[in-house]
Order: C-alpha cells, then structure tokens, then sequence
C-alpha cells in the first residue's frame, strides 16, 4: 500500500467518527519545505465538529496517531506534519519499481475502451509549422498517457483537405501556377500561390467568388478540380511523412475532411426529421439560444456545407466505428465555440455520448511575441526548426562528447526531443514564445538535460558493472538526498493519474525535470560508488531513475539515448 494511504489509515483510526478514509486521503498533502515532513495533514476541517481551534486538534492528534511506517509527528500550528521512516519505505518503493518497470504507474481503469483522438490535422497544401507542433505533440503525449492508464488510444490525424481554402488554391494555380514548379517543390510553389491569392484578393475581391465557385465544382465532383485536389493532397501527405518520421507519431487513420464529403447529406436529413434545421435567410441552422450559442449553420444559402456539418458527420462515424468511451479533439482554444457548437448540436439530436466529447484547446506558439499566420507568409516551418536544433544539439556533442559514438543519429535525438520537451513542459492553455538557443541547452529546465541526466546515471552503472537490480529485503536508504529523489519515484503513479484527469502531458514534464534536478543533487552530495552499507541501495536507486525517466520521455514522445 502506498505511504500515504498507511498514513490515511492510521490517521482513520482516531478520526473514524469525523472524517471517512478517503476524505483524509484527499486532505493529506506534501508540505512545501522537506524540513516539515513528509505529509501534513490540514485540521480546519475539524475545527466546527470538534469546537477547538486546529492548532489545538493538530496538538491533540499527535502523540494519538502511530503506525509502523511513521517515524514521528510534529505539530507547527493547524497542521500535524509526518516523518516517515526511510528505511523502510524506501525498501518498498525501490522493490516495487524494480519488479513492475516499464509496468510501474499503469492502471486498467480504461478497461481497454477505445479513445479516439483528433490532432494535429494540417491542410494540405501547406507546409508543417510550428503551428501544428502542439496538436501534434499534445495528442501523442495524451494518447501515450491514456496507454497506460489502460485504454486505447486511436491517433486521428483529421487532415485540412475539404474546404474553401481549396477552390482558391485551384483558382490561384490556374491563374499563376506553372506544373514544373509545383513539382520541383510543391509545398513551398502551393504556399507561395496560397498567399499570392489572399495578397491579390485584397487588391481585386472578386477573385474569392472565383475560388468559391471552383470549391463547389469540387464538391460536384467535377474531374479537373478533382484531379489538382488529388494531386496537391498526395504531395503534401509526402512531406508531411516526413516531419512525423523524425517526431516518431503515427497515425491510426488518415481520413480527413474529405472523407466525410459523401456522409453530409446524411447528417443534414437526420438534422432535418429530427426537427432541427431551420431556414434562416436562405441558409439552414440549427437555434442553439437555449445553449447561449449563436445558432450553427449547416448549409449556406448557395448549399456548400460548412466546418461544423463535416464534424458532426465526423463524430457520428467515429461513435459508430470505434464504440468510443470519450473522445479528444486537440485543437487551439480559438475553436472552443465551435466544438461548444458541435456538442450542443448532438446533443439536440438526442444523443447523451455528446457529453464524452472533449475539447482539449491549447495556447499558440509565438515568435518574438506575436503570432505566426501562414496566411499572410510568415510561416516558421517545423521540418527547419527541427534541423536546427539537431544541428544545435550536435555542435554540443562535438564539445562535450566528441568521441560519441552515433553522434548524428544522438544530436536527432536531442534536437528533435528538445523541441518536443519545450512544448510539453508549458502548461498546455499557455502561450509561449519560441527561442531555438534556449530549447536545445544541456542545462536548466530542457529535454536535453533529462536526456543528459539519464544518460549520466547509465554511466554510473557501467561503472559499477550493473546492469539489473531484483526486489530484495536488503535495500534501505536513509540519507535526505536519496529521500527526495525516493519521494519523486513514488508520486510518479499519482502524478499519471493527474495527467490523464487534467489532459495536462506538462505534469510529466514537469516530473521529468524535478526528478533529474533531485537525482543531480543525490550525485553531487553522496558517493555513489564507494564502499558503503548502502552502496547496493544506492545504485538500486541509480537504476530505479534510469527507468523512471525513461517513462517519463517514452511518454512525452521523447526519445532517452543510453550515451550522450
């Protein structure tokens, strides 16, 4: 049982007629300086049942709580702080992280049910920016996340490849495109017409008549704007590859808005005998007023459907195909009204599963402060921000390590995992500013240092000819250094499970970070590899941060090199 359960339990004995066991097992919390323990526990909530002040009860409660695994009590005004015995419990956690390994802090609650997850979906035709860096790494980490708590994450990458947007890049490549070019180097020839069309359209505003006249040809089928459609799609799933290869995601489907072309009308008759669909100056919508919504508009007046038609469509597909418990759309908060729309609309239709539905909105990436906008060219491509920072990273390795051997495929590793570790660190509603220099450093709050921090401690047990470490009753560590790194590993399953209720990946970053500062400091103050009682425990323990920090960046998407 956990440490702060047994304390729980203890303290349930002589609360039993105030508290129930779980309301004292939510109270416990961590103090906040380690010299005031190892759990303390608030007694305010006591103070009108028991009518005395809480720093007499915590004095009263005292010297009346014992159990085999607390060391001592000690009151400091309204709240009684517990030392635990060392030895003791850092024998069970060690023994427990060295039986379940890659196991340890993994649940069934997910009892295996299917989670779609809706992320980082960019539209085709345009290159991969740091724009789509979030949803990308904020649903892979959360489908690792919900793995391990025991369901089944499926990776929906909703490509961007139905939509307005498309019949103005068909009308800018008729009006200025040229084949070879778009051939030689689609992306950045499809960009570049992308934005001559919006720079022209401000100057001459029919032209967006034009590209909406050739979006509806498109969903008429007709053959040459089918054909350029393929053509820019097959091209852009290409280059996209290759960005996801180096991030190391995959995808369970592909299907994106397209896919979804031929299942509107479907949704637009069952929104249709349901009652729903109202005419409202020559456009259908369904009256969200009870909602506090502006009502969602469904058909336009000239009959093209819209964003919120394909996603209902989306969504009742995915709960037919998948049977799903919940499911995830990783998408930036400026769409929260939208999907407020889309569960609304379901919701009207009768279907309860709606309240499963989950938008997980994020902050925006900046550079130099402001935001990045491809409509208008000022694009940062993810594919150069990731040959920068291997490259950055492999310029360190040259200093530090240039013997290294594999230093090329080591410097991907970093740099590509730096990146990640940067996005994933920030609490994911945060905006944050992007500096390349500052993401791919050896030292402070990086992936690199975690990466480095491991890699360290894999040296440690080469040097002491160790390599595997079995559950025994020999281990005991008892100094602070050895205490505070023992505390990390144990919250590491509490710490899961806070992730995966707050859908917040920046818990185990943060985790990560806090467990290679504790371990650095463990190092730097005891020698691990000198004779000693306690040397067996102390590399049991080395090994212990090898494998935890691992998780953690197995779980970000980062990879762990055993040599840096």
């Amino acid at each position: 049982m956990e440490y702060k359960q047994l304390v729980a339990k203890a303290l349930h004995e002589v609360l039993k007629d105030q508290l129930e066991l779980n309301e004292i097992s939510h109270l416990l919390e961590k103090p906040k300086m380690a010299e005031h323990g190892d759990l303390a526990f608030p007694t305010f909530q006591l103070a009108k049942v028991l009518r005395k002040s809480p720093a007499q009860i915590a004095a009263n409660l005292e010297s009346k709580v014992s159990s085999p695994i607390i060391e001592k009590a000690e009151t400091v005004g309204p709240y009684l702080n517990f030392f635990l015995k060392k030895d003791q419990v850092s024998r069970q956690i060690l023994n427990k992280i060295l039986e379940e390994k890659d196991d340890y802090g993994s649940s069934d609650i997910g009892e295996g049910q299917n989670v779609p997850i809706d992320m980082s979906s960019p539209n085709i035709a345009k290159p991969m920016s740091m724009g789509h860096l979030r949803s990308t790494v904020i649903g892979n980490a959360l489908s690792n996340i919900l793995r391990k708590m025991g369901y089944n994450p499926i990776r929906i990458n909703y490509l961007g490849d139905w939509g307005t947007q498309f019949g103005k890049l068909i009308s800018a490549y008729k009006k200025w495109g040229n084949e070879e070019e778009v051939r030689a180097n689609p992306i950045k020839e499809l960009l570049r017409l992308y934005v001559t069309f919006h720079e022209e359209a401000e100057k001459h505003p029919e032209l967006e008549d034009d590209g909406r006249a050739w979006f509806k040809k498109l969903e008429d089928g007709n053959e040459e704007a089918l054909d350029l459609w393929n053509w820019f799609r097959k091209e852009s799933l290409e280059e996209f590859q290759k960005v996801y290869d180096r991030l190391n995601i995959d995808f369970d489907s592909y299907n994106g808005e397209a896919f979804y072309n031929d299942k509107m009308d479907s949704v637009v008759s069952l929104l249709d005998a349901k009652d729903l669909l109202k005419l409202n100056q020559g456009a259908h919508i369904v009256d969200l007023e009870k909602y506090n919504l502006n009502p969602a508009l469904i058909k336009k007046t000239d009959g093209a459907t819209l964003y919120i038609t394909r996603d209902l469509a989306a969504a009742l597909y995915r709960k037919n195909t998948y049977k799903f418990s919940q499911a995830l759309y990783v998408v930036g908060q400026e769409q929260a009204n939208h999907f407020k729309q889309l569960k609304a609309v379901l919701s009207e239709m009768g279907y309860d599963w709606a309240e499963n539905i989950h938008h997980i909105p994020f902050g925006l990436i900046t550079k130099d402060g402001k935001k990045l906008s491809t409509r208008k060219g000022k694009v940062v491509l993810l594919e150069e921000v990731l040959n920068e920072a291997s490259k950055l990273a492999l310029n360190q390795i040259e200093t530090k390590n240039p013997n290294l051997k594999d230093k090329e495929v080591v410097a991907e590793q970093v740099g590509v995992g730096a990146v990640i570790f940067h996005d994933l660190k920030n609490d994911r509603l945060n905006n944050f500013d992007f500096t390349i220099e500052e993401v791919v450093q050896f030292e402070g709050e990086t992936g690199p240092y975690v990466q480095y921090t491991r890699a360290r401690a894999l040296s440690i047990l080469k040097k002491a000819g160790k390599s595997h470490f079995s559950p025994t009753e020999n281990y005991s560590l008892t100094d602070d250094y050895s205490w505070e790194v023992l505390k990390l590993i144990q919250e590491f399953p509490e710490t899961l499970q806070r992730a995966y209720k707050l859908y917040e990946p920046s818990i185990i970053a943060k985790h990560a970070i806090h467990l290679a500062q504790a371990f650095n400091k463990f190092y730097a103050n005891i020698r691990v590899l000198d004779e000693h009682p306690e040397k067996e425990s102390r590399l049991a323990l080395v090994f212990a941060v090898t494998e935890l920090l691992k998780q953690d960046l197995t779980i970000l998407g980062v990879e762990a090199p055993d040599q840096m």
